[in-house]
């Protein structure tokens, strides 16, 4: 599956990912900045916070309440869209999947 992570300095980085992945491996393995994954994908810290594009927040699946709480502690500001990139996995229906870098 393709995924595109559009960085705050408006460019792109888009990079061929490997289903059943998660989109922080993804992000570190294509040295997308600003995702860094600390705690190697574990839940345990917010360092790999990304905003999914709103046509694909359906279909990346509900936050669980650990995730929601772990959002709470990101740098950059949450939104509607914040999802933790270790949380997203990569699969066939998400075949296009846009993701938004924040600024830190």
């Amino acid at each position: 599956m393709q995924v595109t992570w559009k960085l705050p300095d408006g460019s792109e980085i888009t990079a061929e990912v490997r289903n059943g992945s998660n989109m922080m491996e993804a992000a570190v393995a294509n040295s997308v900045p600003n995702v860094i994954g600390e705690c190697g994908g574990s839940l345990a810290c917010a360092t790999c916070h990304v905003y999914v594009d709103p046509a694909w927040a359906d279909k990346t699946g509900p936050l669980d309440d650990f995730e929601d709480a772990m959002l709470d502690a990101t740098e950059a500001d949450r939104s509607a869209s914040s999802r933790l990139s270790c949380q997203i996995i990569a699969s066939p229906e998400l075949d296009g999947l846009i993701l938004r870098v924040p600024q830190l």
